[in-house]
């Protein structure tokens, strides 16, 4: 059972609230792409760029923070904190006056580099506390996700601001998540202080057959994730061209849309207590990648309702597995290692999530928008096969996975 919450009832909500704050750096520039494509005259597919800046930026700093062992060697709280301060200040850098493209890019490469300290440190301060964490991080994820939206529901709501606004609200927010966690979440009870990266060590712990599924099974899950959040505003934006009568407001419905995966993230850890971890992640795997090959029958529907409830469900499916893979990653990492098995794991699949963002912007031109979706479906498959070598019964019966 997992550890009562009473004991430490004040430790979770505010990790999970400071991880909101802290996330909502992950898709500022997204959510003023448009904005950025004409001050600066640029083309329409310089939204693969960026997004793939902040997350070659993540990429780098989860490989960094592993070699050194960072989140094992150091208090997780105190990580979480000069991240944010720093990743909130490369953040708010965009709104300085007559910024060029370069820098812009560079500022969010360095914004998705201390993310890195923010994230997979995030989870490891919650396996710290609770020795069983599914459901724990399941709200985590839930938190991730809702700040990842979060700048899309700022766009819309400040319409008549200029781009700036969105990085200056957003740094401010994460600065606060920072100080937050620095103040009020201490090390957790269950945390073992490790050392230096050992990478035989790690090497070792993925002959483990159990931790070696479930992080491949992550990594098909992440080739979806990122590229299915970083289109949804090209998907309202190709449907608004085809039916500029049906207008579906861009910025408000990628908010809800993203969001809503908080709510399946949190009702999955739930469910995972009944039915098990591994079961729950292969139906939301599943599910997600059934969108994917079904995308086609909905994009380009002529009634926008149609296609908005379809996008909710695959806005739920699309995410609901993500603490699920982390939960049973982290339940198999050695105890002394793993807040870096955790970043590396996470290393490798945001550079998954490059290479499929980078495949639909180069092929969007040339691909039929109604079916370029389903080359995310890839990713699912794969994933699913990998789980499929997930033999152990243990895992999804046992307390530890409840």
């Amino acid at each position: 059972m997992e550890r009562n919450l009473l004991k430490h009832r004040g430790v979770l909500p505010v990790i999970v609230t400071s991880q909101f704050f802290c996330t909502s750096l992950w898709f500022a520039g997204n959510a003023v792409v448009p904005d950025l494509i004409k001050v600066f005259g640029l083309p329409p597919h310089f939204l693969g760029y960026l997004t793939s800046c902040v997350q070659l930026g993540f990429i780098s700093g989860t490989l960094v923070f592993a070699i050194l062992s960072v989140a094992d060697r150091f208090s997780p709280s105190k990580v979480f904190f000069v991240s944010a301060i720093i990743a909130a200040s490369c953040n708010s850098g965009v709104v300085v006056c007559d910024i060029s493209v370069p820098a812009i890019l560079l500022l969010r490469f360095l914004t998705g580099f201390f993310l890195a300290g923010i994230y997979p440190v995030g989870m490891k301060i919650v396996a710290d506390h609770y020795e069983q964490p599914g459901r724990s991080l399941g709200f985590l994820v839930g938190a991730l996700v809702l700040g990842t939206a979060l700048p899309h529901l700022l766009k819309n709501i400040g319409t008549h601001f200029s781009y700036e606004y969105v990085f200056a609200v957003t740094s401010v927010l994460a600065l606060a998540g920072g100080m937050a966690v620095f103040f009020m979440v201490p090390d957790g009870p269950f945390r073992k202080k490790g050392q230096r990266l050992s990478f035989s060590a790690f090497r070792g712990s993925f002959r483990n057959t159990e931790l070696k599924a479930a992080a491949f099974g992550y990594f098909g899950h992440m080739w979806e994730l990122y590229t299915f959040w970083a289109f949804v505003p090209v998907m309202f934006a190709t449907y608004n061209v085809r039916y500029p009568d049906g207008h579906i407001n861009t910025p408000l419905y990628s908010f809800l849309i993203i969001a809503s995966g908080a709510l399946s993230c949190a009702g999955g850890g739930i469910l995972s207590r009944k039915f098990g971890v591994k079961r729950t992640a292969v139906v939301c795997l599943s599910l997600s990648g059934i969108c994917c090959m079904v995308s086609p029958l909905f994009l380009f529907v002529p009634n926008a309702s149609h296609l908005l409830a379809f996008l909710f469900i695959w806005g739920m499916a699309v995410v609901a597995d993500s603490p699920m893979f982390s939960t049973l990653v982290a339940q198999h990492a050695p105890i002394a290692s793993r807040g870096t098995t955790l970043t590396l794991v996470n290393c490798i699949g945001f550079s998954i999530t490059i290479v499929s963002i980078q495949l639909l912007n180069t092929y969007t031109a040339t691909i039929d928008p109604r079916y370029i979706y389903m080359l995310l479906g890839v990713g699912p498959v794969l994933g699913l096969l990998a789980l499929y070598r997930y033999r152990s019964g243990k895992v999804g019966s046992s307390p530890i996975s409840q």
